[in-house]
């Protein structure tokens, strides 16, 4: 049943079109150095440049897509997303950075027009007697501000300039537009017995949460934001039995949702931390830390790293966590105060929106070696955010009725475009971090005060494939330092020794690969190419049968294995596993039975 509500004309002329247009276009314009940009080693590689599945867009392919749990998440979107990208421009960096910053720019576009509607909502509710300062040019304000904040704040730029976090782009684009249409939906209805499942806007809004949860799990919490929209600005919650009414709405978001945390659990398959390993209370201290934190970045943006390991001695008693735990209950304890008049609800709504939309990667469900991200902030900033919009639009209100109102007011503009200057500056200056993959894990390595393996082992990767084997010995020496049980970086370590011809110390660091992971047949295989160069024959025969056994469907090990028999003098087995390789459609194995006769 719809209810025209009072004050809630549609405005004419959308004058907020236009703003949101200017603000996306400066922020298009910032991101422009993304395009300089190439790929990175981190994730990238797996994601995109050696990922072969990308490669066609098939039915073969979108079976993948659907089906594929091997990054340990669920989103076909953003799989499918890459494969017209490698559609259009092959492996070219600049196309995949293109489209991040398209969606970011549409996303500056939405989260404006957003952040107007959920004001107008207020005001049109009848609920805010009192603000006043949001009506006409107020609320235009607060957009703008909401939209620059979120287009330009630093801490977007790893979402944005990280070809992979292309998931963080596209699942924001579908979850504003689910926001906007069920804005759109609700801002027309109150509580009914019926739920309104087959209304266009309630469908669209649907429709693009599973968009948004197909190209990022995160979107999970969207159900939750909704009803907490429900409750404001829209005044669609105010008892026991319009909860009831409001939340049986909800049940088609709930299920996606349930499925889709189904869904990404599986795919994390045993990589969730123990209670055991890692206790809820201290999973609890790390994520009010993580909260004030966030809040912080937002505040003051500098000094922003891209790999933050989890913290060591989680303590209640140490003040890095006793104070977030203070700050948290005070802020929440305040909002709640504020909760008790109807027009000061937005504090709450604000700050329920941003831990609801952080609570899945808050840590509380911990998988992976670090606690915070950047990236992490993209749309629970724009609570933080909205509030900080209708701040500004309360001191322009406010500079408007005092004595000295056209010097106050021109102070503001010139602090806001300082604000705006600042912002982009930090903002183009952080892209460049994201340049390649020596110029971000120096910057890591650099920033990060706890040395952290994974960015020496990084870094030394790196620099392999710049034909540096010395400086990148020296990165894998430090990531097995750092790290005793880093399989890979011993892996590589073997690699290097062996490109340099330190072939007794490329075999002892194969050896400890295969200690760490003795089911690694390409550990086996590499230990007995280096036992072939040392002259160590029947060490390499060992070393090559082991290797068979645990992957004999690997042509190339069959003909490494017959030149060490033929080494050896048995040539009737050498001459059987060139064979073998041939008939596997190893070209060598072919060559050499050609040369020896055969």
């Amino acid at each position: 049943m719809k209810i025209k509500k009072a004050g809630m004309k549609k405005p004419g002329g959308r004058i907020e079109y236009l703003l949101a247009g200017l603000v996306a276009a400066a922020t298009f314009l910032v991101y422009l150095r993304t395009l300089r940009n190439g790929f990175l080693n981190w994730d990238d590689d797996r994601y995109i440049y050696s990922n072969q599945h990308i490669r066609s867009l098939n039915m073969s392919f979108l079976k993948w897509a659907f089906t594929n749990f091997d990054f340990s998440n669920w989103y076909p979107l953003t799989w499918i997303s890459h494969a017209l990208g490698y559609k259009l421009w092959g492996l070219n960096p600049a196309g995949y950075h293109l489209a991040n910053i398209i969606l970011h720019t549409v996303n500056t576009f939405l989260a404006v027009v957003l952040s107007v509607r959920l004001i107008e909502a207020w005001r049109g509710a009848a609920l805010s007697s009192g603000a006043g300062f949001l009506e006409g040019r107020g609320k235009l304000i607060a957009g703008v501000a909401v939209g620059l904040l979120f287009g330009l704040h630093p801490l977007h730029v790893e979402s944005v300039a990280w070809a992979v976090e292309r998931k963080d782009v596209l699942y924001g684009l579908f979850f504003l537009l689910s926001l906007l249409s069920y804005i759109k939906y609700a801002e027309g209805t109150r509580p009914s017995g019926k739920a309104g499942f087959f209304e266009r806007q309630y469908i669209l809004a649907l429709v693009f949460f599973a968009l948004a949860l197909m190209s990022k799990p995160m979107a999970v919490s969207l159900p939750l934001v909704l009803l907490l929209l429900d409750w404001f600005p829209f005044g669609r919650i105010f008892s026991m039995r319009s909860f009831r009414a409001v939340f049986a709405g909800k049940l088609p978001f709930i299920a996606l949702s349930g499925l889709v945390s189904a869904l990404t659990l599986m795919a994390k398959n045993g990589k969730v931390a123990s209670l055991r390993w890692m206790p809820l209370s201290e999973r609890a201290l790390v994520a009010a830390r993580s909260l004030v934190l966030y809040l912080w970045k937002m505040v003051i943006p500098l000094d922003l790293v891209p790999y933050y390991p989890y913290p060591k001695n989680v303590s209640f008693l140490s003040p890095e966590y006793f104070l977030p735990v203070v700050i948290v209950v005070a802020v929440t304890v305040f909002c709640l105060f504020k909760a008790k008049r109807q027009r000061k609800r937005i504090w709450l709504a604000c700050w329920g929106y941003f831990i609801i939309t952080l609570l899945p990667v808050i840590g509380i469900v911990q998988v992976s070696h670090h606690w915070i991200a950047d990236r992490y902030t993209y749309l629970p900033s724009l609570g933080p955010f909205l509030l900080s919009g209708v701040g500004a639009a309360w001191a322009w209100k406010k500079a408007g009725v005092l004595k000295w109102q056209r010097a106050l007011k021109a102070a503001g503009v010139t602090a806001a475009l300082l604000a705006v200057l600042t912002m982009s500056y930090l903002t183009f200056r952080q892209i460049g971090v994201w340049k390649n993959s020596i110029v971000f894990w120096n910057y890591v390595i650099r920033k990060e005060p706890d040395k952290i393996a994974a960015a020496y082992y990084n870094r030394g990767t790196a620099l392999e494939k710049m034909w540096k084997p010395e400086m990148a010995i020296a990165d894998f020496n430090e990531a097995v330092a750092l790290a005793p049980d880093y399989f890979k970086a011993y892996y590589n370590l073997g690699a290097a020794l062996a490109e340099m011809g330190r072939f007794d110390l490329a075999a002892a660091a194969y050896e400890k690969a295969i200690t760490l992971r003795p089911s690694s047949y390409e550990a086996y295989t590499n230990l007995g190419i280096v036992s072939i160069k040392m002259r160590r024959y029947e060490r390499a025969l060992e070393n090559f049968n082991k290797a068979i056994l645990l992957n004999p469907g690997f042509a190339f090990i069959f003909a490494d294995r017959a030149t060490v028999y033929a080494a050896l003098g048995r040539k009737g087995l050498s001459v059987s596993d060139f064979r073998k390789a041939c008939g596997m459609g190893d070209e060598d194995g072919c060559r050499y039975l050609k040369k020896m006769g055969f």
